[in-house]
């Protein structure tokens, strides 16, 4: 357990009670929030991860080719915060020839977003 941290006052500012105090959401992994974690690697699976780390938020992958696509692409996913909204996730794709359109990447933001409210829905009914 943590020792308790002192104000300066001699009083503790934790104590025994704090166990009972409310606890961070069950739908964050360190930092972000765990649906759009999760379905930004689902999304994406057809690209190979290069490196993740859930307490920054940055998902990086290698080029992969999208099941009946013929361009290949590159993605880098940054969840910026707990909450499952559009605006934590931003997504940026790379072509071998440079940034893929905008269309392109909103196409991807929609269906991780979409894929982590589902996400989210199956865990509420259990």
């Amino acid at each position: 357990m943590e020792a308790d941290v002192y104000d300066g006052r001699g009083a503790p500012d934790s104590t025994i009670w704090d166990i009972f105090k409310a606890r961070p959401d069950a739908g964050q992994i360190g930092a972000v929030n765990k649906y759009i974690w999760t379905a930004s690697l689902q999304v994406l699976d057809f690209l190979p991860v290069e490196s993740v780390d859930p307490f920054t938020g940055v998902i990086t992958t290698g080029f992969g080719t999208p099941p009946g696509g013929g361009t290949a692409y590159r993605a880098t996913i940054l969840v910026s915060d707990p909450a499952l909204d559009a605006r934590s996730l931003n997504v940026s794709l790379q072509t071998r020839s440079g940034p893929a359109s905008a269309s392109a990447v909103h196409a991807v933001e929609d269906a991780i977003l979409t894929r982590a409210r589902q996400l989210r829905a199956v865990d509420s009914k259990i």
